[in-house]
C-alpha cells in the first residue's frame, strides 16, 4: 500500500511539473497512412497574449524553455511568426492548436484548445493562401489599369492637340497659298477607333471651308495621291471646290503618284493642272463593282436558296440568282447617268466638247505624258514648281505656304494599323481570297474609281 501511495504521490509530482508545457501526442495513422499532431496548452499561456502576435510567440518560447524538445534537438529562437509552411515543416501546427484563423494566420484544431489538429498541408489551402493569392493579382491589376488609363489620356491629349492644330487653319493672319492633301480613297468618314485610313472626309471639307472663310487665303492647291472613290463623296469635293472658285482666288491641282478616275473629277474644275511625271490619270468612268452568279455551283452540289422579296427586282445582284436582261439594264441605267456627270464635269473644266471627253473617257489609265498630250493636264511638274507657278502668275510672291494635312490622331487606329499590316503578310489560301473578293464586290457601289488603285 505504501507503494501504491508513493507511485501516486510521484505521479502527482509529474504532473504539477509538466503544467504550463505543450504536450504533444501522435495519433494512430489514418487510411491514408498520415498521422496527426494533437497539442495541449496551458490557458496561462493564452491569458499572457496583450493582442500582438510576435510577443505572443516569443512569450510562449520563453516559458517553455529547453524542456519544449529533447536535448540536442531544440532550434534557436525564431523572431519572424511562424507561418503554416513553418509550422507543417516542424511537424506541428500553431501554438494555439485550434480550428480558426488566428492573428498570424494559424489554425485551431476541431476540438477547440488540445483538441485534433488539421493535417499537414490544410492550413497552406486556408485563409493565408487565399489572402496570397489575392494579394498577388492585385499589384498587377493595378498596373494594367494604369497603364490602360495612361493610354486613354494620352490618346484625349493627341486628339485635343490635333484639334488646336486644326482650328489654326481659320485663324492664318498672313497671306498665304493653302496646299490640301487628299491621300488615299476617298469615301465616308470612319467613326471607328480601329480607322486606319489615311483619308478622313469630314476632315477634308472642313478644310475647305476653312480655306473658304479666311480672307487671307489667296490660292488653293490640291496635291493627289488618290485612286478616286465614291460618287457622292467625290462630287461633295467637287461642289466645295465650286465655292472656293466663287471667292475668285486661284486653283490648282498638283498630281502625285496617281490621281485617277475621282482623283481627277476633283482636278476638272482647277484652274491649271499640273501632274508629277511618272503620274497615273485619267481613268473617266464610272464602276458598280462585279456581280457573281454562284447558282450553278450550287445547283450542283445540291443546295437550294429562298429570297422573300416585295419585288422581283428588290434583291438583284445577289450571288444565288443570275442577272435578268431587265435587271442589268438597270443597272446599267444607273452606271450611264453617274457617267454623263463625270463627262460634263470634265468637258466644263478642260473646255472640251462633250463628244471629245468620250472619246478619252472609256475608262483607260493615262500617264502624265499621255493625259497632256490629251488636253486632260496642262503641265508636268512637282508640287513645288504648281507653288511657284501660282505665286508668279498670281503675284502671290510674298504669301506663306500652308499645309492642310490629315494625320490621325487615334492611337488605337496606329496599333491596329500596325497590326494589320503585320498580319497582312501571311498567304492567303485561294478559297479564303476569292471569297475575300466576292465579298467586296458584292457590296457594288457606284463610284468613279480606278480599279488598279485597288
Amino acid at each position: 500500500m505504501d507503494d501504491q501511495t508513493r507511485d501516486n504521490s510521484m505521479d502527482q509530482r509529474t504532473e504539477q511539473d509538466t503544467e504550463g508545457k505543450k504536450k504533444g501526442i501522435i495519433s494512430e495513422p489514418d487510411e491514408n497512412g498520415v498521422r496527426y499532431y494533437t497539442i495541449d496548452r496551458p490557458l496561462a499561456s493564452q491569458a499572457a497574449y496583450t493582442g500582438d502576435p510576435r510577443e505572443q510567440y516569443q512569450h510562449e518560447e520563453a516559458s517553455q524553455g529547453s524542456a519544449a524538445a529533447p536535448e540536442g534537438q531544440q532550434e534557436p529562437n525564431q523572431t519572424e511568426i511562424p507561418g503554416p509552411e513553418t509550422n507543417r515543416a516542424s511537424g506541428s501546427f500553431d501554438a494555439q492548436g485550434s480550428m480558426g484563423t488566428e492573428p498570424w494566420g494559424g489554425s485551431r484544431g476541431p476540438g477547440g484548445p488540445g483538441g485534433q489538429g488539421m493535417p499537414p498541408g490544410a492550413a497552406a489551402a486556408g485563409p493565408m493562401g487565399t489572402m496570397g493569392r489575392k494579394r498577388s493579382l492585385k499589384k498587377p491589376l493595378i498596373i494594367f489599369g494604369c497603364v490602360l488609363l495612361a493610354m486613354i489620356l494620352l490618346g484625349v491629349a493627341c486628339s485635343s492637340l490635333t484639334t488646336d492644330k486644326d482650328e489654326k487653319f481659320a485663324d492664318i493672319s498672313e497671306e498665304h497659298i493653302s496646299v490640301l492633301y487628299i491621300d488615299g480613297t476617298i469615301g465616308a468618314a470612319d467613326e471607328s477607333a480601329y480607322n486606319t485610313s489615311t483619308y478622313d472626309h469630314k476632315w477634308t471639307l472642313a478644310r475647305l471651308d476653312d480655306a473658304i472663310q479666311n480672307p487671307n487665303n489667296k490660292g488653293l492647291i490640291l496635291f493627289l495621291n488618290t485612286p478616286g472613290g465614291s460618287v457622292y463623296e467625290t462630287d461633295e469635293i467637287y461642289l466645295k471646290l465650286l465655292e472656293y472658285k466663287a471667292t475668285g482666288r486661284p486653283l490648282y491641282s498638283a498630281m502625285g503618284s496617281m490621281a485617277a478616275s475621282g482623283g481627277y473629277y476633283i482636278s476638272a474644275p482647277a484652274d491649271k493642272i499640273i501632274a508629277n511625271r511618272n503620274c497615273w490619270t485619267g481613268s473617266i468612268g464610272v464602276t458598280m463593282g462585279t456581280v457573281f452568279d454562284v447558282s450553278e455551283l450550287l445547283e450542283r452540289h445540291g443546295i437550294k436558296t429562298v429570297t422573300i422579296t416585295s419585288g422581283k427586282n428588290k434583291a438583284m445582284g445577289g450571288m444565288t440568282d443570275p442577272l435578268t436582261k431587265e435587271q442589268q439594264e438597270i443597272f446599267q441605267s444607273l452606271v450611264d447617268e453617274a457617267y454623263e456627270q463625270f463627262v460634263g464635269i470634265v468637258a466644263d473644266g478642260r473646255h472640251m466638247d462633250v463628244s471629245q471627253v468620250k472619246k478619252l473617257a472609256d475608262g483607260r489609265i493615262y500617264t502624265a505624258k499621255q493625259a497632256q498630250e490629251n488636253g486632260l493636264i496642262d503641265q508636268i511638274g512637282t508640287l513645288q514648281e504648281a507653288v511657284a507657278d501660282m505665286r508668279a502668275q498670281y503675284n502671290l510672291e510674298t504669301c506663306g505656304v500652308y499645309d492642310m494635312k490629315y494625320e490621325s490622331s487615334n492611337l488605337f487606329s496606329a496599333l491596329f494599323s500596325k497590326l494589320a499590316r503585320e498580319a497582312g503578310g501571311g498567304a492567303k489560301g485561294d478559297v479564303a481570297a476569292l471569297l475575300e473578293l466576292m465579298e467586296q464586290q458584292g457590296n457594288m457601289p457606284i463610284s468613279y474609281m480606278a480599279q488598279i488603285g485597288n
